[in-house]
């Protein structure tokens, strides 16, 4: 995945799988390396599946999937994609850390899948780097690690290391290695196998930028209007700067979504931070002064009246209940069984 060819033929590629890693994710990159092979009749790409001692890694689906190496016996490959999903935090200890700036020291090109920029961050490996994560996390990422450009879009790949948002997007990431080293035709080809739209590109992004609701009125000036919300719920606008930015004056704004949505922008853009809030206070252990800053308020008690009059609850209040004890790790991105299936894999 690096944007250089390595030599010699195979392209050899490596995969860190840690606990709960996303399985779509993984399989998603794999896959149209496979097809490659098979079309072209010869291996261009070859991959090894690490664990941390060797022996199988249960994903987020319940499943295990065995690997090839553990750390201390891992061969150096050119390329080494970090692979996690919930809870990356989890993995991250003096071992893992000093075992991936050795990989990076020796000339390896590091990426992560899905949130496993989490655990190339927290080793320092990407400052000043452009990364991309899911979608999900990018808000706590931003703020937990100013020096690294996270964006949203599918995937990242420059001459420092490469990501992408897991899902689907590994597929696009994939594809796009196949295209850089054996050409458009075969990418073509193995994207015919896959079925899968040819016209995903990097700066693609990941989501709907009004969360695919069903009820948001198709308007384009308020999807950029929102899209601008959720791109800063930590440092959020002013309605004045949200107008500016769209080329708007502050009433027509105000007059956009009391006609399209019934309420102001004010409310929209304040519904938006506290429900972030809401999943992170059930989804990590962070404390509630570091989510009230993760959500642009400047005091605990500000951020607490705010989610009362909206969640109809304090933020202890709802930690104190049994849906929320579930969590599982500052960064975990964990969410209640019923709607991990439609978000996360």
């Amino acid at each position: 995945m690096r944007l250089t060819p390595s030599l010699p033929s195979p392209e050899r590629l490596g995969f860190l799988l840690l606990p709960r890693f996303a399985m779509v994710a993984f399989f998603s990159a794999i896959e149209p390396l496979r097809i490659a092979n098979r079309i072209s009749g010869r291996a261009l790409f070859h991959w090894e599946v690490v664990s941390r001692d060797g022996r199988p890694v249960t994903a987020s689906n319940g499943m295990a999937l065995d690997a090839d190496h553990g750390l201390e016996d891992a061969p150096l490959t050119p390329s080494l994609a970090v692979c996690s999903s919930f809870a990356p935090d989890d993995a991250i200890d003096e071992t893992l850390i000093a075992w991936l700036r050795e990989r990076a020291s020796q000339g390896c090109v590091l990426g992560g899948m899905d949130t496993g920029c989490v655990v190339l961050a927290a080793a320092g490996l990407l400052d000043d780097q452009t990364v991309t994560l899911h979608w999900e996390s990018l808000p706590e990422f931003r703020a937990r690690f100013p020096r690294v450009d996270a964006v949203e879009s599918l995937y990242e790949v420059t001459a420092e290391g490469f990501s992408c948002a897991g899902g689907s997007s590994a597929i696009d990431m994939s594809l796009d290695l196949i295209r850089r080293r054996h050409g458009d035709d075969l990418a073509e080809r193995v994207c015919d196998q896959l079925l899968h739209d040819q016209g995903r590109r990097p700066a693609s992004r990941q989501r709907d930028p009004v969360w695919r609701d069903p009820l948001m009125p198709e308007d384009p000036l308020l999807t950029r209007a929102i899209a601008l919300m959720e791109a800063n719920l930590d440092t959020p606008l002013g309605i004045g700067e949200l107008a500016a930015e769209l080329d708007l004056s502050w009433r027509r704004l105000e007059r956009l979504f009391v006609r399209q949505l019934g309420t102001s922008p004010q409310r929209i853009y304040m519904a938006r931070r506290l429900d972030h809030a809401h999943r992170l206070l059930r989804e990590t252990r962070h404390s509630v002064m570091e989510i009230a800053l993760a959500c642009g308020f400047g005091s605990a008690s500000s951020f607490t009246r705010a989610f009362r009059r909206h969640h109809g609850l304090t933020p202890s209040e709802l930690r104190g209940r049994p849906s929320a004890a579930a969590s599982t790790g500052p960064f975990s991105n964990h969410v209640p069984s019923s709607r991990e299936p439609s978000n996360r894999a």
